[in-house]
């Protein structure tokens, strides 16, 4: 039987391949913090999140709850004012392996300084604070305002920073679009070299240009505090806070290097000065300005936060949607873009409001993504962490009834919605490595006790027989249709146990 077919006696209705919409809300993922500016997690890293506070401290809290120690204290190292301080926060995509993780904020004297530690050996709850390693810096800041604090690893493991202009206002030296220093860009650079700092990356644009730093891989931007890329298409995007008019989102496709986004030429998508700049940069509205793909002016906000292109499991009708704020007005939205067309635009603020309680989302200093990319929300001012979930019941119960096997028992779960137009994932993990994996349902929850176990879905419908893989886990997709209930569960094949097999537990399968 065809395993995306699997239930279809109790889901006969085809989904429609219309978006249905699924309600959102949001949740608390963690709370505690002070200003809290960045939330990361390593990828592979299924139950902490790691949130950067202004004052130099990271913290971790896991499975929600806050740990004591702090993961790393750079307090004595940074100054926290206005927007200087602990700025941004990445891992190393071999974390895992390696131990790395990077830390960009002021120093003392208000200069920019980008630096690498590792993980204690003794303690994965705690970084070794005698490790820190120099990669970029200091870096002189003319002015306290627009010091960037974007950064992360693009999609070819370079690790990408956003440097803000310099600040005051209106970038007075137009060092935006000056090659020759770093502020104003976003730089690129190859950290996996075999002695510290870092190297040029081979296809960095301006890797052959004497008028370009090498470093740089975009530039015209005013104040790029949060950007991300695209974890399934390798889209880059930017959002660049503005001056006195429009807040802006910017985007690169896949692969796309070497951009330049207007400021201070424009701002946005309307001119603004070329004051103080060279006489050879482009003028307004040319062809060698990349616009950008969304602005909105004050009566919506004054500073934005880019966000993520949702790609996680829980709301499968929202995949490949951006989502960003405003930390002025509170405000959260969301759009699709494709072909160079943005579609379905949501102000998504009022939604995410919590059902229960007083709370809701305040500032919104940053947006981030747990590993499995479901989408959280950094609270500056209310120091937590949200997460935005869908307001609607989970597809599946668990109903327990498990028998252990080799690696204790299977656990059986779903994530998405089963609904018309959606979809869920069913996984199984912790089985038996390289075996096989009998799914058994039915329409019926008729328990009986068997091989010393008990098994929920019974009469059973005709099985359908899976194999693990090395790290004993499955996967499927199911589609929504017609409304209904069914019982499934596992029996997979486990030599070094007695009974030669382990049981899942079962779950209660809705349809809605």
């Amino acid at each position: 039987m065809d395993r995306t077919l699997l239930f279809v006696v109790l889901a006969t209705t085809v989904a429609s391949l219309l978006p249905s919409q699924t309600p959102l809300t949001a949740e608390v993922a963690a709370t505690g913090f002070s200003s809290p500016i960045d939330v990361r997690v390593p990828r592979g890293d299924k139950t902490r999140l790691f949130v950067a506070q202004q004052n130099g401290l990271i913290r971790i809290a896991d499975r929600g709850v806050v740990l004591p120690t702090p993961f790393l204290d750079l307090t004595s190292k940074t100054v926290q004012s206005g927007e200087r301080g602990l700025l941004g926060l990445a891992f190393h995509p071999n974390y895992f392996q390696n131990g790395y993780f990077f830390v960009y904020y002021t120093d003392r004297s208000g200069n920019s300084v980008l630096e690498r530690y590792s993980v204690s050996a003794a303690n994965p709850n705690v970084a070794d604070p005698n490790s820190g390693r120099r990669i970029l810096g200091p870096l002189t800041q003319p002015y306290s305002n627009h010091n960037g604090g974007f950064l992360a690893f693009g999609p070819k493991g370079y690790l990408h920073l956003g440097l803000g202009d310099g600040g005051s206002g209106g970038d007075p030296g137009c060092r935006a679009q000056n090659g020759g220093v770093l502020l104003g860009k976003i730089l690129r650079l190859d950290i996996d070299t075999v002695t510290l700092p870092y190297s040029i990356p081979a296809d960095n644009p301006f890797r052959n240009d004497p008028n370009v730093l090498d470093e740089i891989a975009y530039l015209g931007l005013r104040n790029p505090w949060r950007c991300s890329f695209d974890r399934v298409t390798g889209e880059f995007w930017i959002g660049d806070v503005g001056q006195n008019a429009q807040e802006e989102v910017s985007y690169a496709a896949t692969g796309a290097l070497g951009l330049n986004y207007g400021w201070k030429i424009m701002e946005g998508t309307a001119c603004y000065s070329t004051s103080s700049c060279a006489a050879n940069v482009p003028t307004c509205n040319s062809p060698a300005l990349t616009l950008p793909v969304h602005t909105y002016g004050r009566t919506e906000g004054r500073s934005i936060t880019g966000g993520f292109v949702y790609r996680g499991c829980a709301i499968p009708d929202l995949k490949g949607t951006y989502f960003f704020g405003d930390y002025v007005t509170q405000k959260i939205w969301s759009f699709r873009y494709q072909n160079g067309t943005k579609t379905d635009f949501r102000d998504r603020t009022a939604e995410l409001v919590p059902k229960v309680g007083n709370r809701r989302i305040h500032a919104v200093a940053s947006f981030g993504e747990d590993d499995y990319g479901e989408l959280l929300v950094c609270d500056y001012s209310d120091g937590e962490i949200w997460k935005i979930v869908p307001d609607a019941p989970p597809p599946v119960k668990d109903l327990g009834q498990g028998l252990a096997g080799t690696n204790g028992i299977p656990v059986f779960d779903a994530c998405g919605q089963l609904t018309s137009g959606n979809s869920a994932r069913f996984t199984l993990m912790n089985a038996a490595t390289s075996s096989a994996a009998v799914l058994v349902y039915s329409a019926t929850n008729g328990p009986i006790s068997i091989f010393g176990g008990t098994l929920v879905p019974w009469p059973p419908l005709p099985v359908v027989v899976f194999p693990t893989d090395s790290m004993g886990a499955v996967a499927f997709d199911i589609p929504g249709g017609t409304p209904g209930t069914a019982y499934a569960q596992f029996l997979v094949l486990d030599a070094k146990t007695p009974q030669g097999f382990s049981f899942s537990n079962a779950l209660q399968v809705d349809f809605r």
